[in-house]
């Protein structure tokens, strides 16, 4: 029987799954990642778009995914569309609740930015239509990629090269 513990599993909302799935698909140590909808208590449980994941905290920890999320969609600006892009970090314990409200409040002093960015407890999943699974690497250089999921990825490779794969980091 095996006993070994799962990585930890996490959800991140704020903007467009398509690239929010593009984003955390190009780093190390993410070892699982589905694109979907996340809900979770009222008020916020209509389904907002969001992608689940796994990660390996050795590889990378908790503050960076959650500063990369931060830096990667408008997590500062509460627009009219936040009902479908929830800027969120979707958790599954209270310690882990915690933490991650930490994290936001260490980095928010840090860059003196107030964000919008919510700490909510996960409460389901549903995945989004298969044809959009793994957009960018399926639509790359589409007019959607090179307008707003280039200039992520471009971003993660000149601020987080350490935590980006091997492949994403030579495109």
């Amino acid at each position: 029987m095996d006993t070994e513990t799962p990585p930890p599993a996490i959800g991140f909302g704020g903007g467009c799954h398509w690239c929010t799935e593009a984003v955390f698909a190009a780093l190390r140590g993410v070892t699982e990642l589905r694109q979907g909808f996340i809900r979770s208590d009222p008020p916020d449980d209509a389904p907002s778009e969001a992608v689940l994941m796994r990660y390996d905290p050795d590889a990378i920890p908790l503050d960076v995914l959650v500063e990369i999320h931060l830096r990667t969609h408008s997590s500062a600006s509460n627009h009219k569309m936040r009902g479908k892009y929830r800027s969120a970090v979707y958790t599954f314990s209270a310690d882990q609740a915690r933490a991650v409200r930490g994290i936001l409040a260490r980095i928010s002093t840090r860059e003196e930015q107030a964000y919008v960015t919510r700490v909510l407890p996960f409460r389901g999943f549903d995945a989004s239509d298969p044809r959009y699974h793994a957009y960018a690497a399926r639509n790359a250089g589409n007019a959607f990629c090179t307008r707003y999921i280039d200039p992520k990825l471009a971003r993660l490779r000149a601020e987080y090269a350490g935590f980006v794969k091997e492949e994403e980091g030579t495109r």
